[in-house]
């Protein structure tokens, strides 16, 4: 026995392994140009992007193995991420997911809509699946709300978590420096008088020369080094002369530009103001550019870094005219952008390119960087505070907040009538309508409009989870549906089957209208001898074992089998599925029309999961008269469920909560023991 205990282990451990990381050859695939796969980092399935020219330009990775949070289905949702250096998405792909809703309901197509969404963004910018909230803030502050897919939000939550948490962990590893948090922004409101000396003496103008020694030092022993006659003539004249000051604080900017020039600044800073206008002013003889330099563009010789990472400059293609004490030379105003992560009140180093020429044919040529460093302080910035993205469950409960509350307080009104009110209820003189509204409720509301279907896939992904050993959080993703849940582990201790099957099911209450409507056409009744009837019943039992099963042998079969389920057709996309889907789902409305409930009786396998609740309740909560099985069968004969043995004892197992046994148990019209007594007091009110 222990043997065969032990070999049953290690095959279920086998098949319910992971699944294997993708090849080099595999990701390969999914590199988009001009990115090349380069070589691995680490060991979680990180690789490397490169260039044309082999420099390091971002990561590609794996989702699953960095952050394997499971999905709806107990299986980790895997995705491919490309990333550049700048915490840019440049792709995100899906490699391989089992939620249900896009294995065969929704197909696919629209997950890989979603995921398009993440292109061009950063990981700096903080991102949520939904709708916006509150106040948003401004520049880096602001959320980036992304679209989920109408039915299968939930799904999208945990997909996109998942990204997060997988590049946020490639980040802190491979990107040093990459911004997390809002960059500081200049302060409209602070005022300061300056001037140009007040500017130099306090470091806001910073200054830095290399001279002609400096440069001849660099090319020192290369191809180049006599290339410049002028700086081996003049080793002390400067080379470069360099300013660089910040404009983006208006007391600055006003003590720097012209009226006019600062006037098109202010404008071009309504249009863009992410971006932080930084001018140069290069009085020597390197200059700023070179001839072949396009305005608007990113310079050719300058480049820029903050915290290990570049800086993108472009030109900001403003007419630079300064004031008149300022230096002479050749001015113009780059602009950094601030949702990039650069960041004005730190420390950032700019980088100029001295360039040679070797040769008159065809020159060759050499460059050397020269590094300086600028900064301004903190008192010209405001950081703005970060608007931090709600956690993903109260996210997601924002999002449903109103369905939420709406189903909570229909839920807050049902539950204590069918506790300890259902014999009022259920005497209601138009009972039938009243039920049938409110199942017409549960169909529109909880069923189309909330998607609050619940199916078996749940409890047995949260199994599979259990096994696993991984988390139970998707469970938060959808409150609405968990809401759900509670309530109905509620009714399964306290009715077993009957408030979730007989109450809050979509598919259940469309079965019954099915059956009504059956009556209204007046189509024959399929009624199935009691024993093929008892023989049925125990097929769902059969059904549960083998999805059960399915968990442990073939887990990634576990999607297909749950389609025994016509749930995701009729409720989630209301039909619009393949044919054969749809054709399965309509059988059974169909045969609802002639046989009452026949799939929620015999097939359903969260039926028979809440089956079990009728055994293991409780309480017996349908009243019963010693006169009940013997010699009155009444109920018997007309429980459409045939949830009532011979001897009156209900089979709470089977029972649907609809109420007819209660209707006609406390009637005086229609129970036979309470008809008899009736007619024997007033045959003795007679006599007397």
């Amino acid at each position: 026995m222990h043997l065969l205990v032990s070999a049953l282990f290690l095959l279920f451990s086998a098949l319910v392994a992971k699944a294997d990381r993708l090849t080099p050859d595999q990701i390969a695939t999914y590199v988009k140009p001009p990115h090349l796969l380069g070589e691995p980092v680490g060991d979680k399935g990180v690789y490397t992007l490169v260039d044309v020219y082999g420099a390091e330009a971002g990561f590609i990775f794996e989702t699953e193995p960095i952050a394997p949070l499971p999905g709806f289905s107990g299986a980790p949702i895997n995705m491919i991420v490309m990333l550049d250096r700048e915490g840019n998405f440049i792709d995100v792909e899906l490699v391989e997911q089992n939620e249900p809703i896009f294995v065969s309901g929704l197909g696919v197509a629209p997950f890989e809509g979603f995921l398009e969404q993440y292109q061009g963004l950063n990981i700096a910018t903080p991102m949520v699946v939904g709708t916006p909230y509150g106040n948003t803030g401004a520049d880096g502050s602001s959320l980036t709300y992304l679209d989920g897919v109408t039915k299968a939000t939930a799904s999208v939550r945990i997909a996109h978590e998942s990204i997060l948490a997988a590049t946020l962990a490639v980040a802190r590893d491979r990107m040093q420096g990459l911004a997390t948090s809002p960059p500081a922004q200049p302060d409209p409101d602070y005022r300061e008088d300056l001037d140009w000396e007040a500017l130099v003496n306090q470091g806001l103008a910073s200054h830095h020369i290399v001279s002609n020694a400096e440069t001849q030092e660099a090319f020192a022993g290369t191809l180049w080094e006599d290339d410049d006659p002028e700086a081996q003539a003049a080793p002390q004249e400067a080379y470069i002369d360099l300013w660089i000051v910040d404009l983006g604080p208006p007391s600055i900017a006003r003590a720097v530009l012209s009226d006019q020039t600062l006037e098109e600044l202010n404008d071009f800073l309504t249009l863009s103001p992410h971006d932080e206008p930084i001018l140069l002013i290069e009085t020597a003889r390197h200059g700023l550019v070179g001839e072949d330099f396009v305005r608007n563009t990113a310079p050719d010789w300058i480049s820029a870094e903050q915290g290990g990472l570049p800086v993108a400059l472009r030109d900001a293609d403003l007419y630079v005219e300064l004031r008149p004490d300022l230096p002479e030379g050749s001015a113009m105003i780059l602009r950094a952008d601030r949702r990039l992560g650069f960041n004005p009140a730190q420390e950032w180093q700019l980088s100029l390119q001295v360039r040679r020429e070797h040769g008159s044919f065809r020159p060759v040529v050499g460059t050397q960087d020269f590094t300086v460093s600028h900064r301004t302080p903190d008192r010209f910035f405001v950081t703005p505070d970060a608007l931090e993205p709600l956690s993903p469950w109260r996210e997601a409960l924002r999002n449903r907040q109103t369905d939420v509350i709406a189903l909570g307080l229909g839920l807050a009104l049902l539950l204590p009538v069918l506790l300890w009110r259902q014999s009022w209820l259920a005497g209601l003189r138009h009972f039938t309508p009243v039920r049938l509204g409110l199942l017409a409720v549960t169909l529109g509301f909880i069923g189309w409009w909330g998607q609050g279907q619940l199916s078996i896939v749940t409890p047995l992904a949260t199994l599979r989870t259990a096994l696993d050993g991984g988390s139970l959080a998707f469970l938060l993703y959808d409150p609405f549906s968990l809401l759900l849940w509670m309530v109905t582990i509620l009714g399964f201790v306290l009715w077993g089957r009957g408030l979730f099957c007989g109450w809050l099911c979509p598919f259940g209450a469309m079965q019954e209208f099915a059956h009504h409507l059956g009556r209204m056409l007046r189509l024959p009744r399929l009624i199935l001898p009691r024993a093929w009837d008892r023989r049925l019943k125990s097929l769902k039992y059969v059904i549960l074992a083998g999805l059960v099963a399915t968990v442990f042998l073939a887990p990634d079969h576990l999607d297909s089998a749950a389609e025994v389920e016509p749930f995701k057709t009729a409720i989630t996309t209301f039909f619009l599925r393949e044919w054969y889907f749809s054709a399965y789902a309509a059988l059974w409305l169909l045969l609802g029309m002639t046989t009452f409930k026949g799939f929620c009786r015999y097939v359903c396998p969260l039926g028979a999961l809440m089956a079990i609740g009728g055994l293991l309740r409780l309480r017996r909560w349908i009243p019963r008269r010693v006169e009940c099985g013997s010699p009155c069968q009444l109920c018997r004969v007309r429980c459409n469920y045939r949830a009532i043995k011979p001897t009156g004892e209900i089979e709470y197992d089977e029972c649907f909560q609809c109420l007819d046994c209660v209707t006609i148990h406390d009637s005086t019209e229609t129970c036979v023991p309470l008809v008899l007594a009736r007619r024997q007091t007033w045959r003795r009110d007679s006599a007397a």
